[in-house]
């Protein structure tokens, strides 16, 4: 199996794929079809799932990203967020709620904005991110990660963090704090903590999807 495709060479979904019109009804729902046991197969630690999956859909995901950031570095971290929830998650996914793209595109929504709204004033920013960022997503995160989903393979990625990146995501993902709450428990700046996050995420994105290409 051939390795994922980097990020940096995403592409909008609007350039990529031709206009919804040209394509029927039957044809739509057959690729939602696709989609949905890509994501169901994902959900069941199946990495060949994962990487088809990625590839299928995280064109829109980095679209949908970068409309809304209109920035290409944090459209790009936001669609590794969103993967990696993926990864981690897929089992949460529920077919009768939303169609896989529908599902995927909240993710991206939700993070997105949250990515926007941390660019505000410390106190909105603050308030905010306690209430929307660290919420059923990371837990999601924290309830999955570690019991199911390949432990070997999530616990292998982790292990690749340095010391304080792994302390970062221990607090942040499995201890539902927000970035301020994060930065205050380990005395640190609150730009030193979102830089270890950030960077620590873009490592177990790039650990997992080599783990997914190697299966």
């Amino acid at each position: 199996m051939t390795g994922d495709p980097e990020l940096i060479s995403l592409r909008l979904a609007d350039d990529a794929a031709p206009p919804s019109c040209a394509v029927s009804g039957g044809a739509r729902a057959g690729a939602q079809r696709e989609l949905a046991a890509l994501l169901t197969a994902t959900g069941t630690g199946n990495r060949e799932a994962f990487t088809g999956l990625y590839r299928a859909t995280s064109p829109r995901v980095f679209g949908l990203a970068l409309r809304i950031l209109r920035s290409h570095s944090a459209a790009e971290e936001v669609t590794q967020e969103v993967y990696l929830q993926v990864w981690t998650a897929a089992e949460r996914y529920d077919p009768k709620l939303s169609t896989p793209i529908g599902w995927l595109m909240m993710i991206t929504h939700r993070r997105a904005v949250d990515r926007v709204r941390t660019e505000e004033s410390s106190t909105v920013r603050d308030r905010v991110y306690g209430h929307a960022h660290l919420g059923r997503d990371h837990d999601a995160v924290a309830e999955t990660v570690g019991q199911r989903l390949e432990e070997q393979a999530v616990a292998h990625c982790l292990a690749t963090l340095t010391d304080t990146q792994r302390e970062a995501i221990d607090l942040a993902y499995y201890g539902g704090r927000t970035y301020r709450e994060v930065a205050d428990q380990l005395d640190a700046p609150l730009s030193t903590v979102k830089s270890r996050i950030r960077d620590a995420l873009k490592r177990l994105h790039n650990c997992l999807s080599g783990v997914a290409s190697h299966a």
